[in-house]
């Protein structure tokens, strides 16, 4: 793709303003969510849900979230039956997307949808987020701003680093707050699946819906933005659940299990704090990738809760590449 020139803009109302008139015009956007930062781009247009694409050389099969204010636009694209709504009155704006059939007419261009009879919705709570989205007018196609299979973003420094001369511009609001990206769950008939673990826990989920929610299969086809096995990899290979460090290996620690050892390491909590280790994953994992180590030994995580999404994320990262 030719070389654009990529600005960097603080996230103040004049940029946003700006920012929204890109994406109307066919340009591509990144910019902060409380997930991680996302690359946007008007996600009724086939053509600009193209240059996604192109820019993070993503598999043109794995569909794209299209976020959009507010759960009344959002019923404009999707159909939302007794669970879907009532998970999104639950966690909507926040760090869910849902899977629902395509509303007739749904605007979100075939291209977004891979084809698909469903549509991914997601309405964030960042606020330069929700101003862009006000801003733009249209709902914004927007994964993770990353090369695709490269560790998602948490800070603007982040997406310039992969994105730089592939797309506009990128909305600087500051390190996002949550750090994984968006639970994905699917209401698509009599049951609700969770596709992906992510920022809204699974508990959550099911103190909401007043039963217990399905878990993606393993073998299912991919319907939503997150499923391919290989994913969120950084070039070292990690070794998952270490309880000693080898020669040269860096260190990914979780509560100060490795605190003496002599290694290029960083600890996603000291304190054990699943929410502080979301946070951090992926600027720490970019931060190790740098080292050069060809090895990333990661300390056990929990699987309770957010630990849920961060293994999730490392069992990815660590997936075998094709």
């Amino acid at each position: 793709m030719s070389p654009l020139v990529t600005r960097l803009l603080k996230a103040d109302p004049a940029a946003i303003a700006e920012a929204g008139v890109i994406l109307r015009a066919g340009g591509l956007v990144a910019f902060p969510t409380e997930t991680v930062y996302g690359l946007g781009a008007d996600a009724t247009r086939g053509e600009t849900v193209a240059k996604i694409y192109a820019a993070k050389e993503r598999p043109q099969f794995n569909p794209l979230i299209s976020h959009v204010p507010d759960l009344a636009a959002a019923e404009r694209l999707g159909v939302f039956n007794a669970d879907a709504r009532a998970l999104a009155e639950a966690f909507w704006p926040g760090p869910l997307t849902l899977v629902v059939p395509a509303a007739p007419g749904c605007a979100v261009s075939d291209l977004a949808r891979a084809g698909l009879d469903s549509v991914a919705l997601r309405v964030p709570a960042h606020p330069v987020a929700q101003a862009l989205l006000r801003a733009a007018g249209v709902p914004v196609a927007a994964p993770s701003a990353n090369r695709s299979g490269r560790v998602s973003p948490t800070h603007a420094g982040h997406v310039m680093g992969d994105l730089d001369g592939r797309i506009d511009c990128v909305l600087d609001g500051g390190p996002t707050q949550v750090g994984v990206e968006s639970t994905i769950v699917a209401c698509l008939g009599d049951d609700v699946r969770i596709l992906r673990p992510g920022g809204v826990a699974r508990e959550e989920i099911e103190r909401v819906l007043g039963r217990k929610a399905a878990a993606a299969q393993a073998d299912a086809a991919i319907t939503a933005p997150g499923m391919l096995a290989s994913h969120y990899a950084p070039n070292a290979r990690l070794r998952l659940d270490a309880t000693s460090i080898e020669k040269d290996e860096a260190v990914l620690d979780f509560g100060g299990r490795f605190a003496d050892v002599q290694a290029a390491s960083f600890d996603l909590s000291p304190t054990g704090d699943l929410a502080e280790a979301a946070v951090n994953l992926f600027a720490f994992l970019r931060a190790l990738d740098a080292t050069g180590a060809e090895t990333i030994a990661v300390a056990p995580i929990p699987h309770e809760g957010l630990g849920e999404a961060i293994r999730d994320r490392l069992q990815r990262a660590a997936a075998p590449r094709g």
